[in-house]
């Protein structure tokens, strides 16, 4: 059976056609709002500063963004959200909706994964408890960084976050051909420091975390479904925090941004199959080693 599955080209996969005749219904839905402006769920987005041509930027955006998101463990937040300002959304409107999204996608991730053998949480012992540990230290981390956020400087924070997270892609890479054992001090360790920025900062969570894993000793395939998961907590607590603290979440960009990313999930956790570990962990090293570059760019 599973050399059936590997058998197909990804490209004529039941998957890739499922989410290429939801990407054309999307795209005849929004050519049929162009062609009717006056129907009536076309004037009320159309009232509110929303064009077909808008709707589908974030429907892409979103998709594009997560599958790299999910078949990476990074880069959904750190890419979308100035892609979301650049065509003129409010920050306090893209966080929130772009947290929502994150929560959406990030439980969808981890059942796809566990579906595709990418882990196994529930008969893992090691993963289930990596997954719990970062999940816990989410939540330990974002208390740390507001009683801290008076104190410290986020520039320096910034800068010592990118160098690490560099630093980490580069182990990730001269070990890429090497099998290390599991340190769970050492993905405390990761976990903490990268749960602590994103409460401080909003960002570089997924590439701290999931090369911190792949360093610590944990396959690749389990890091990245592993980080899906603690990030979807992660956005959980915030979403919570947002609604308490009484901010408007901005329900049509999140509902169009978990259209486009719902649809890549199926794809990314196929893409995390079907790649072989060595190849995997490069990729890693890589994508991390260019985001920590660009953190490292923003803070100087």
């Amino acid at each position: 059976m599973e050399y059936a599955v590997c058998a197909v080209p990804m490209w004529r996969s039941k998957r890739v056609l499922l989410v290429t005749a939801a990407v054309t219904a999307c795209g005849a839905a929004l050519l049929a709002w162009h062609a009717a402006p006056g129907a009536l769920p076309a004037h009320w987005l159309s009232t509110r500063g929303w064009s077909p041509g808008l709707a589908f930027a974030v429907l892409m955006l979103g998709l594009a963004c997560e599958y790299v998101d999910s078949s990476l463990g990074m880069g959904y937040g750190t890419t979308l959200t100035p892609l979301l300002l650049l065509l003129g959304f409010e920050p306090l409107s893209v966080v929130p909706a772009v947290l929502c999204s994150e929560l959406l996608t990030g439980v969808s991730a981890v059942l796809m994964h566990q579906r595709d053998g990418n882990v196994d949480l529930r008969g893992d012992r090691e993963a289930r408890g990596a997954a719990l540990t970062l999940s816990v230290l989410s939540t330990a981390g974002a208390v740390a960084a507001v009683v801290c956020a008076v104190r410290v400087s986020k520039a320096v924070l910034g800068n010592a976050i990118a160098v690490i997270i560099i630093a980490m892609g580069v182990i990730t890479l001269a070990t890429v051909r090497r099998r290390i054992a599991y340190r769970r001090w050492l993905m405390v360790l990761f976990g903490g420091a990268a749960a602590f920025n994103k409460g401080l900062s909003g960002g570089g969570y997924g590439p701290l975390v999931t090369a911190g894993q792949v360093v610590s000793g944990l396959a690749p395939r389990k890091a990245v479904a592993i980080t899906s998961l603690a990030e979807a907590f992660t956005c959980l607590v915030s979403v919570i925090a947002y609604v308490m603290l009484g901010t408007h979440v901005d329900v049509v960009l999140a509902v169009f941004l978990c259209a486009g990313a719902l649809m890549s999930v199926p794809l990314a956790t196929m893409t995390v199959r079907r790649m072989p570990e060595s190849g995997m962990r490069a990729v890693v090293g890589i994508v991390t080693c260019g985001l920590g570059a660009l953190a490292l760019y923003k803070a100087l």
